[in-house]
């Protein structure tokens, strides 16, 4: 359900724009899509989480609103994170 310290850096590591980069829109798309994958697989198995389903949907609206905001600045990165993420089909 929690995303681990070395899981973390994994990611950060996979999608920086430069050696010192651990907070662009990229990372934080990334971090948030493990988060994600994390606490639906938990409700998969605990239906009745109504709090994790809560924060389940603020965490694909946070998303949501990161990749609103790249595809408004730069659609190539955009393209580039979906695809590299699989997040759309």
């Amino acid at each position: 359900m929690t995303i681990t310290k070395e899981r973390k850096q994994e990611l950060i590591k996979q999608f920086r724009r430069s050696d010192t980069d651990t907070g662009s829109a990229e990372v934080q798309i990334a971090i948030l899509t493990s988060r994600i994958n994390g606490l639906t697989e938990h409700l998969r198995n605990h239906k009745k989480d109504f709090a994790g389903r809560r924060g389940l949907l603020m965490l694909v609206s946070r998303r949501r609103r990161l990749l609103d905001y790249l595809k408004r600045v730069d659609p190539n990165r955009y393209l580039e994170v979906i695809q590299r993420l699989d997040i759309r089909k």
